[in-house]
């Protein structure tokens, strides 16, 4: 049995620390968002920031999840569309040196990258070229992919393209996987919202932060929980330093932040957040018990700039997974 299979844009993150909210003014970055950009803009993006310090990271929403959830005892797979390039190769071999099972998807367009701007508060704003992982269709998906999983974990970045979107979800539930369904970005959001109200019909798991979910529903968090709840069975509202909380039905839960030394990139914590969330419930977990193991993983990304943990916070994260 398959913990979590993750469907999503393959995608290395260039993390560059900037000194200011002016310099995302400077080149058009509205803060906090993810913002989808073409080559020409990408090349440009890529000329302004070269002088500059830049790590590279996989990433991706799902890539990030089946990541977490695989150093942490899960059993994932990842399928998104890569290149043939030195990224694309990069991408590969990181998610299977971490114990991901990659569905081998190639273009010959160039790997996708989200350039990913870093203020000191540590808030995260994508631009992103979605490169090879744009020409995923519905018609390379099989329903093979889905069987034996428990979860699959399908980004809301995908609702560019509706078809593919709903043809992963039908294959998903035909399999018996319970569908999850991260909101993705509230710019997004606000783009899609009745496309997203249709999609959450079809879902059994839906993630939210707190300004998609406001987006979403107009709501601050507590109604906003209520709301995604009617429309969904199970729903996560996560509100940054105050923590999570989730309903199913009519059982709630809430867990606070965990307590941090330094705060120094957001990127990725709703990925893990899920990560955790889902490997926990696939082991049969509370759902307080979830929400605690991903405010865990949440709470370790945080401190480090990517995705890239040192072996003693994977040690504590393995070990308390072991204890849901």
């Amino acid at each position: 049995m398959k913990d979590i299979l993750g469907l999503g844009n393959a995608l290395i993150d260039v993390l560059v620390k900037v000194d200011s909210d002016a310099f995302l003014q400077q080149i058009g970055l509205q803060k906090g968002a993810m913002q989808l950009i073409d080559n020409e803009r990408f090349l440009d993006i890529t000329e302004i920031t070269e002088s500059l310090h830049r790590e590279i990271r996989t990433g991706g929403s799902a890539g990030n999840v089946t990541l977490c959830a695989s150093r942490i005892g899960g059993k994932c797979t990842f399928c998104g569309k890569s290149g043939r390039d030195g990224n694309s190769e990069f991408f590969r071999q990181e998610m299977m040196q971490n114990g991901v099972s990659v569905v081998p998807l190639s273009s010959n367009l160039p790997m996708g990258v989200a350039s990913t701007f870093i203020t000191p508060d540590g808030q995260r704003t994508f631009a992103t070229y979605l490169g090879a992982g744009a020409t995923l269709s519905a018609a390379e998906l099989q329903p093979e992919w889905f069987k034996g999983v428990r979860y699959a974990f399908i980004e809301g970045y995908l609702v560019q393209d509706h078809r593919l979107i709903e043809t992963a979800m039908e294959m998903a539930r035909a399999a018996g996987a319970e569908v999850c369904l991260d909101l993705a970005s509230y710019n997004i959001v606000e783009c899609e919202r009745e496309y997203f109200r249709h999609l959450l019909a079809m879902t059994d798991v839906v993630l939210a932060n707190e300004e998609e979910s406001r987006a979403m529903t107009g709501l601050e968090p507590e109604g906003a929980l209520q709301a995604l709840a009617q429309m969904c069975p199970t729903a996560i509202v996560k509100v940054g330093a105050k923590g999570a909380m989730a309903q199913r039905g009519n059982e709630r839960a809430a867990v606070p932040a965990e307590k941090v030394e330094r705060l120094v990139d957001t990127t990725a914590a709703g990925d893990f957040f899920a990560a955790g969330f889902l490997l926990a419930s696939a082991r049969g977990a509370t759902l307080q018990d979830a929400l605690h193991l991903g405010a865990k993983c949440s709470a370790e990304v945080i401190q480090v700039v990517g995705t890239r943990l040192e072996k003693s916070a994977w040690e504590r994260l393995r070990v308390a997974a072991r204890q849901m």
